[in-house]
């Protein structure tokens, strides 16, 4: 086992996770609006799928990452509409009180969302390809150990990621006021529900 492999993944999960897109914008809303639980769990559901594409593109499943780049118009549209729709959801959000029944089926919510949606963004597969390609991390895994190892370790920069970015933001949390928070609310939403307009409209340029 190759530990260059670990910190290849560690480094690759972190930079994928990094720019900051729909589901940066989402971690950070949420971080504030429920707390630096709710935004990790969120940036969590992005790291699982950021992982399962490692994965493909560590074993080297061509089947599966040639149906998905042959599918990718129909994910883009399930993921540009489910954008607008947490888009508009997000805008219209008012600060309020949840009982913890109602948190612990948020959490399920936040990660089960940017899970969806950056399983449905098939860009992610092809940025791990050529990633794997560039570095020569293609060839170079050659067994079932070294494989998972990768794919382990491009989740963990991953999820390292949303745990600085929920931690840091958290630390703002109690300077939010509900009326800054509405409109945090209204300003995210947007930048959201662009994020899935411009999807939407990448299917016709």
């Amino acid at each position: 086992m190759d530990f260059n492999f670990l910190v290849s993944g560690l480094i690759i999960g972190f930079s994928i996770a990094a720019p900051v897109g729909p589901i940066g914008v989402l971690c950070i809303r949420r971080t504030l609006a429920e707390g630096r639980l709710h935004g990790l769990v969120s940036g969590l559901g992005a790291a699982t799928a950021d992982a399962i594409y490692g994965c493909i593109a560590a074993f080297g499943l061509t089947f599966i990452s040639d149906t998905l780049a042959q599918q990718q118009a129909w994910l883009r549209l399930l993921g540009g509409a489910f954008l607008i729709f947490l888009g508009v959801k997000t805008l219209l959000a008012k600060p309020s009180e949840k009982s913890p029944l109602e948190k612990r089926i948020g959490l399920l919510g936040a990660y089960g969302s940017t899970f969806f949606l950056t399983l449905t963004n098939p860009l992610t597969i092809l940025s791990f390809a050529a990633i794997f390609a560039g570095i020569g991390l293609g060839s170079a895994v050659a067994d079932y150990s070294s494989a998972t190892l990768l794919v382990f370790s491009v989740f963990t920069g991953s999820a390292l990621w949303w745990l600085i970015l929920s931690g840091t933001v958290s630390l703002l949390r109690k300077k939010v006021t509900p009326k800054v928070l509405r409109w945090i609310n209204r300003f995210s939403g947007a930048i959201i529900m662009s994020f899935g307009v411009f999807v939407l409209i990448s299917l016709f340029v």
